[in-house]
């Protein structure tokens, strides 16, 4: 089963789309590059027990 969510990019405040694979688990994170200005983006995802998908994107370099 897959979902989409969204997150906002930090760098150009745009909504960015993202799928959602729900057999990857509960907690995914990732970097990818925003479709609108290309800065990297970590991106959270968790899906709760009721099954709302929620993301979260931050700058890359935040990682470490």
């Amino acid at each position: 089963m897959e979902e989409e969510t969204e997150y906002i990019c930090d760098s150009c405040g745009e909504v960015i789309v993202v799928p959602v694979d729900v057999t990857a688990g509960t907690s995914q994170e990732y970097v990818e590059d925003c479709p609108v200005c290309c800065s990297p983006n970590l991106i959270r995802i968790e899906i709760g027990r009721d099954g709302a998908v929620r993301a979260s994107g931050s700058p890359e370099q935040d990682r470490f």
